[in-house]
């Protein structure tokens, strides 16, 4: 439970009390919310990212491009429910195929139309998906494509990137976000658990693998191919701050694979929306199979994996027991999947353009703006996401993010908040197709409002990226 009789320069100390306290003076409403949730939640809380001190913010409604929290406080909203909102909130296409489909039903036990012409047109846009399969999240739809490529390859171990988050399942909860004291070696990643409770073998069964460093990469699978089922990896590392894959580094993982006969899976959760058809078209690399989820639900629950036809019939029920069940009642829910096809027919190649366009813009004015206020920030992404990194070196990896120095961006983000702005309390962000120019410049303007507090804030410690080692400098 918040107490309510320690304030915020008890808790947080004059130096970093006045955007609490700023934050706290404009979100009573809020912060009452969090204290009541907090009796039936454990910390008040059911999406752990969310959390954020002195306590979360609660929502009423979003309309378009805005949300409004309990207090009433209007704010731009930048995150897309972490990208998952691509057209906003309350898009009138969407809203109306939803309540066409709640009128004939939420769920059937059968096959639906909807299941046949989403499926349809997934493998119409994305060149690599020949079968489609339905989930209910991009957690589920990374599982079963990780089952069906030990089943299909007869191997056992998993190699993930270092960094990456592939959903909330055993195997891929390792080295999401390991400290600088527990992830080894930069060239040879330490296998470390993301959470408490997994199985005493997933270490064992998972090979962490760094991002953006072809040779290490390269020599870490040859030493291990014959044992490798899959390299699952995010062609832009969402949650480590929104990092795009060099391409010759995505070709290199594509000739590799391809030669020790290992596939190569793409979480495109997140980075599906760079491209029409997706970051593999962008890049120009096929993977054997690919991971849906997010914007692809049209803000409903929903996950995709696809891809070769081969692989995908390990699934396939028809002729005999499938070599990997798939059971799950809310599979291929109509509502889910008619919201997801209206996202995909708003989702142009008109609007994707757009939103690439508006992306570049925002990060390059963003930079701007930092440096202005003598701030060092790299500001990264890719198409229509950006993340923020208070730091010197260019981040290309989750070890150079981890120099970030995240009091700074704390401030960042709750005066953001002040200024009607909000972003991913962990410095993130997207657009969406109901963003227009005016938005992305107010956006800008509430940054150069904002930099030059946390620069006076930062001035005292002489501003330096953390090391490797957590600290200052190097």
């Amino acid at each position: 439970m918040i107490d309510s009789n320690i304030t915020e320069r008890d808790r947080y100390g004059p130096a970093v009390a006045e955007p609490y306290e700023t934050y706290a003076a404009v979100t009573p409403a809020s912060r009452r919310c969090a204290a009541q949730a907090a009796a039936y939640l454990p910390g008040g809380d059911s999406r752990t990212p969310l959390f954020h001190a002195p306590y979360p913010l609660a929502f009423e409604e979003g309309h378009g491009c805005r949300v409004v929290d309990l207090d009433g406080n209007e704010l731009l909203d930048f995150t897309g429910n972490h990208s998952s909102l691509i057209h906003g909130y309350g898009h009138p296409r969407l809203l109306e195929a939803v309540a066409d489909q709640l009128r004939k039903g939420t769920a059937f036990p059968g096959l639906t139309r909807p299941q046949v012409e989403f499926a349809r047109q997934l493998c119409e846009r994305v060149e690599s998906l020949e079968l489609v399969r339905f989930t209910n999240s991009g957690t589920e739809a990374t599982l079963q494509a990780v089952r069906a490529a030990r089943a299909y390859t007869g191997r056992h171990l998993l190699v993930k990137i270092e960094g990456g988050y592939n959903g909330s399942w055993d195997e891929v909860m390792v080295s999401t976000h390991p400290s600088a004291e527990v992830a080894g070696d930069l060239e040879r990643p330490a296998a470390v658990p993301a959470t408490e409770g997994l199985a005493p073998q997933v270490e064992s069964t998972v090979l962490v693998l760094p991002f953006n460093e072809e040779a290490a990469m390269r020599r870490l699978l040859e030493e291990r191919g014959p044992s490798i089922a899959a390299v699952i990896v995010e062609p832009v590392l969402g949650s480590a701050g929104m990092i795009p894959a060099d391409a010759d580094y995505l070709r290199m993982l594509r000739e590799v694979t391809q030669r020790l006969g290992i596939l190569l899976v793409f979480d495109e959760v997140i980075s599906f929306r760079v491209a029409y058809g997706g970051a593999q078209e962008h890049y120009g690399v096929s993977p054997d199979l690919t991971c849906l989820g997010k914007a692809i639900g049209g803000g409903l629950p929903l996950g995709v994996v696809g891809g070769r036809s081969d692989i995908m019939a390990v699934f396939d029920p028809s002729e005999h027991a499938p070599r990997v069940p798939h059971p799950g009642s809310y599979n291929a829910n109509p509502l889910s999947l008619v919201a997801g096809a209206v996202s995909l027919e708003l989702l142009t190649q008109g609007e994707v353009d757009r939103l690439n366009r508006h992306g570049d813009a925002l990060r390059s004015e963003l930079s701007a703006a930092f440096a202005e206020a003598g701030l060092a920030v790299q500001v990264t992404g890719l198409g229509s996401l950006f993340g923020i990194h208070f730091v010197r070196r260019p981040v290309k990896s989750y070890r150079d993010a981890l120099r970030s120095d995240k009091d700074l961006r704390h401030r960042l983000f709750l005066g953001l908040i002040g200024e009607g702005v909000l972003i991913d309390p962990r410095g993130t962000g997207c657009l969406s197709t109901a963003l227009g120019e005016g938005e992305l410049a107010a956006f800008v303007r509430a940054v150069r409002k904002v930099a030059p507090s946390v620069a006076e804030a930062d001035g005292p410690r002489g501003h330096e990226p953390l090391g490797s080692d957590g600290r200052r400098g190097g």
